[in-house]
């Protein structure tokens, strides 16, 4: 037996997702967090604590999913409001296995470079495509046809050395399907190329900047394997991530209304973004027996740290602008 508290309410300590009671910080031995490094590799484990937590708890926050508290150090806690441990319950139950790839991915991510961690998210996220969690959504929900693809599904202006990016499928909440993909790729790559070209803003037309990706194509690589190369060699992250290290906060996305999937963890990469005040977050792919695929491991973990990261993709919850900029999800709000 772990020498650790079920928090009240946690699922059994051999279930995907365990809570545990954080109350007692006395009682963390080096052979507890032996023990706790032990179960957190084989499942889910999530602090629970009615109270404060100060530095001294660290060494058991750090080895945690995250943990839900009032406060406590650091990036390692969300606030109670703003998690449903039912619900979260219910997600991790429902993809035990894209659970324990996420928090692995996440661990293993923290420590590599940008293009290191998105390679190691994009091997984890291509074999839970041929696993029976990602094939039961798919047949739960069958894809419809995809849209017509548009020269127009991304717009690219100069005006002198700014380069302006919008995306441009408002009928899909611009959808982050292939063609935007590979548009909007196409289009970071003139400022790549070009260093005459000193600013890049990136922002979407509609009622959303990205809804995330387009859904009915989910799953319709030939295979695995190639899913990997594509979204290596065609990944905006990374073109976003280049062009941040080169131009700074000149490298610039605008948010706003739905902000999914990809829609964040795309821009999460650039080095200054900026939010209107209707925009919201959400990581939804663990219901769909995934994780997040575009990035997002490695781009929304460095602005809010692995623990908030894995709160977003365990519970596919939603966050508004303020807590969003509070965490530096975003920079500004406007």
């Amino acid at each position: 037996m772990v020498p650790f508290r079920l928090a009240a309410g946690s699922a059994r300590q051999d279930g995907p997702l365990v809570l545990i009671d954080l109350s007692d910080s006395g009682d963390w031995t080096g052979s507890a967090l032996d023990e706790l490094d032990a179960l957190a590799c084989e499942r889910a484990v999530v602090g629970i604590s009615q109270h404060p937590l100060t530095a001294a708890a660290v060494p058991v926050l750090e080895r945690l999913a995250f943990t839900v508290a009032p406060v406590g150090p650091g990036r390692t806690w969300v606030p109670p409001e703003l998690i449903d441990l039912d619900a979260l319950a219910g997600a991790v139950s429902e993809a035990p296995e894209a659970s324990r790839t996420l928090l692995d991915v996440l661990r293993q991510v923290d420590e590599r470079s940008p293009e290191a961690g998105v390679a190691e998210e994009s091997l984890a996220y291509s074999a839970l495509l041929d696993g029976s969690e990602f094939l039961t959504w798919r047949h739960r929900t069958p894809a419809g046809p995809t849209m017509a693809d548009s020269d127009d599904d991304v717009l690219v202006r100069r005006t002198g050395a700014t380069l302006s990016i919008v995306l441009n499928r408002p009928s899909r909440h611009n959808a982050f399907g292939r063609n935007v993909r590979d548009r909007l790729v196409d289009a970071l790559a003139i400022a790549e190329l070009d260093p005459s070209i000193d600013q890049v803003v990136l922002s979407g037309n509609g009622p959303s900047f990205c809804s995330g990706g387009d859904l009915d194509e989910f799953g319709t690589a030939p295979d695995p394997a190639t899913a990997h190369r594509v979204r290596i060699d065609q990944s905006a992250g990374l073109a976003v991530h280049r062009l941040a290290e080169r131009l700074g906060v000149r490298m610039r996305v605008r948010l706003h209304g739905a902000c999914i999937g990809a829609g964040i963890e795309v821009p999460a990469f650039a080095g200054h973004l900026e939010a209107a005040t209707d925009a919201y977050f959400v990581l939804p792919e663990l219901a769909m027996g995934l994780i997040p695929g575009a990035g997002g491991t490695v781009s929304v973990s460095r602005r809010i740290g692995r623990w908030r990261t894995a709160y977003l993709a365990l519970s596919g919850a939603r966050i508004d602008v303020g807590t969003a900029h509070a965490w530096g999800l975003v920079d500004a709000v406007g």
